[in-house]
């Protein structure tokens, strides 16, 4: 089964036989990953999810949401798998995304049900034989993305021996203060897109199989410094620092200086958005996925923003001033973005 419309065929197979009927299978909008995603005719509270062997792990899949519903967090039931061929029956949760469901009346609400989920997660089992961990070499592949996919095939620049060395150690720091961060289970991609207001208006948790044991700060900056939302500084400063006091409430870290904190929250923000460059560039390139493309302007103020705010991140910070940003001017994507915040309802 090589084709999609074959997996489809089969997956529309499958899934009738699971359900003791015949079905017709709508596709939903995909995301950035492999996995398809249909709506079932006759079971509109199912979703059937092919998830070719290739290139995803379904066994991994399961046994997480297994790890993330045992912790209390939302993740979608699953109905039924055929693992050997990537196939897929589980609950769907709807359309509607966090971010879409923000305005001001509703982002207290919505934030502070992130918030609560996310230190779930954090409190989930450290299982290290399901989990990899997301240790010093994990960190610079990611970080690696940058140069492989956004500096060099999207942009078109070659780094010279002098960049690559101030690279490497920028991103060496960069690990080194992950890594001395509380470690817990990390969803890894815990955005507003990944995140759905179920019909009882609360909130579900999906594309968690890649979770790994990681940095406390991680999923908390990728939550409030969204690739997709922006939000001002003052309520990403108040909403981090809120999350600190509930994870020390909680055990899940020690209680620490509030500047200390906000600096891991920084630097681990940094590293993210570095690897989302080269993860946007590489979805651009490599898949044909070129939507993703808008959305680095955002990815850029960030960067430029963080580093700009460290004194050991100043060669980096005026290196890419200097020679990444107006590269990106140059290219049909960029948008200039005002460095002042928006409101909580707007989509940069």
């Amino acid at each position: 089964m090589d084709s999609k419309q074959e997996r489809e065929d089969a997956l529309k197979l499958w899934a009738g036989e699971v359900l003791r009927q015949p079905i017709t299978l709508a596709r939903c909008a995909g995301d950035a990953g492999f996995r398809r995603y249909y709506t079932v005719d006759s079971a509109p509270e199912l979703l059937a999810v092919d998830a070719p062997p290739a290139s995803e792990n379904t066994p991994q899949f399961v046994q997480v949401a297994g790890l993330l519903r045992g912790a209390g967090v939302a993740v979608p039931d699953i109905r039924a798998v055929d693992a050997s061929r990537g196939f897929v029956l589980l609950e769907n949760f709807g359309s509607r995304e966090f971010g879409a469901e923000l305005d001001s009346e509703s982002a207290l609400t919505l934030y502070g049900e992130a918030l609560f989920t996310l230190l779930a997660i954090a409190q989930a089992p450290k299982d290290v034989a399901l989990l990899p961990v997301f240790d010093e070499a994990f960190i610079c592949r990611e970080l690696g993305l940058f140069a492989e996919w956004f500096v060099g095939p999207l942009l078109g620049l070659t780094l010279n021996a002098d960049e690559k060395v101030m690279l490497e150690g920028v991103f060496g720091r960069l690990a080194m203060r992950a890594l001395e961060q509380p470690q817990v289970v990390m969803h890894r991609d815990f955005h507003s897109r990944n995140l759905l207001i179920k019909a009882d208006g609360s909130l579900g948790v999906i594309d968690f199989q890649d979770a790994v044991v990681g940095p406390v700060t991680y999923d908390l900056v990728s939550l409030l410094r969204d690739c997709y939302v922006r939000l001002p500084a003052a309520d990403v400063r108040r909403w981090a620092l809120a999350y600190g006091d509930m994870a020390i409430d909680a055990g899940v870290m020690l209680p620490v200086n509030p500047d200390d904190y906000l600096r891991d929250f920084d630097w681990m923000g940094l590293q993210r958005h570095i690897k989302v460059l080269g993860v946007f560039a590489r979805l651009h390139l490599r898949d044909g996925k070129s939507t993703y493309l808008a959305d680095l302007p955002r990815v850029i103020l960030y960067v430029q923003e963080v580093a700009a705010s460290y004194p050991e991140l100043q060669d980096f910070a005026a290196w890419f001033a200097a020679r990444i940003v107006p590269a990106c001017k140059a290219q049909s994507w960029y948008q200039s973005q005002p460095l002042s915040d928006v409101n909580v309802m707007g989509v940069i």
